[in-house]
């Protein structure tokens, strides 16, 4: 199986890395910028699991002329335009793209683009961020990639796909459950996203102060409460240690969303909580948090936008 991984960032660079490292036909589509700078220095992964340098097959979209069995695409949300254009010349008629992008919304725009049937459901687990030299740091040791039929069904390709990711040095787990998986992330990401992102504040100090508490758990409630009026019950089980994991004291938890925003970065904020407030709207759930976050983000982006047109 030969795949190609659409961007070397922090979560790409991570999984598509670690599948070099450990043999794999993997291919990485990078900028002209980006592909100067690895080719000069190599990919390098700074983690709790070990540090590794690797060098791998490089490509710009200029240069794709054949398709590939799986596409892993790992861009940010916000760039997934830009980025079908750029794979178009490697999406055969028996290519698996395989998206690890947050929220939901990204399915509809791939299989509008490409068809319903190239594209299968996928969900990481794993903090990351490149440093100034072009570093894929891990955060935290967990590193956890999922994938499945959107359908529930058990496929050859599949069972491919699951034979290619095992033994590289992170969890791969196909499952039957995969969209019930990327909701369950969504609805944390947002929350988490959601929280810091108002607080300016990890999750640790907004417990820790007066109302904390009780704001956590509002916001998890708002988004819970949208996720399962369209349709998706996330489970007792689920709901019950997310509370208790947001809620914990002393905690430094984060979002990348949050780490975006205090770096002056642009964010997933339309992906992440803007598609969760429409969707929340349209099925007539109140969602005053969310909206409140909404607003502050947007004003957020539409600074930078307007700072980035005047330089």
């Amino acid at each position: 199986m030969r795949m190609l991984v659409v961007g070397a960032g922090s979560i790409g660079g991570l999984f598509g890395g670690r599948l070099v490292q450990a043999g794999r036909d993997v291919t990485f589509l990078v900028r002209p910028k980006r592909a100067e700078q690895l080719a000069r220095t190599g990919l390098q992964i700074v983690s709790p699991h070990g540090d590794a340098t690797v060098h791998p097959q490089l490509l710009t979209s200029a240069d794709l002329t054949a398709p590939f069995e799986v596409v892993l695409l790992s861009v940010k949300a916000y760039s997934l335009e830009p980025a079908m254009a750029d794979i178009a010349e490697s999406v055969g008629p028996g290519t698996m793209i395989l998206p690890v992008l947050n929220g939901m919304r990204h399915l509809e725009v791939l299989g509008q683009r490409f068809g319903k049937g190239a594209v299968i459901g996928g969900a990481c687990k794993a903090a990351t961020r490149l440093d100034d030299q072009g570093r894929i740091v891990q955060l935290t040791r967990l590193q956890e990639i999922l994938y499945g039929e959107l359908d529930g069904s058990a496929s050859p390709r599949i069972a491919a796909l699951d034979a290619f990711m095992q033994g590289a040095g992170f969890t791969a787990r196909a499952t039957d459950s995969i969209a019930l998986e990327m909701w369950r992330k969504w609805a944390l990401l947002a929350s988490i996203g959601g929280v810091t992102c108002l607080a300016r504040a990890n999750t640790g100090e907004i417990e820790a102060v007066p109302g904390g508490r009780d704001f956590l758990l509002a916001f998890f409630r708002e988004v819970v409460a949208v996720i399962e009026a369209v349709g998706m019950p996330l489970g007792g089980d689920f709901l019950a240690d997310t509370a208790k994991y947001l809620v914990r004291p002393g905690a430094p938890t984060t979002s990348s969303m949050y780490r975006d925003l205090m770096g002056g970065q642009a964010t997933e904020a339309e992906q992440i909580i803007g598609d969760l407030l429409r969707r929340g709207q349209a099925a007539g759930v109140a969602t005053p948090l969310l909206a409140a976050c909404n607003v502050q983000l947007a004003a957020y982006e539409q600074r930078r936008r307007n700072s980035g047109a005047r330089a």
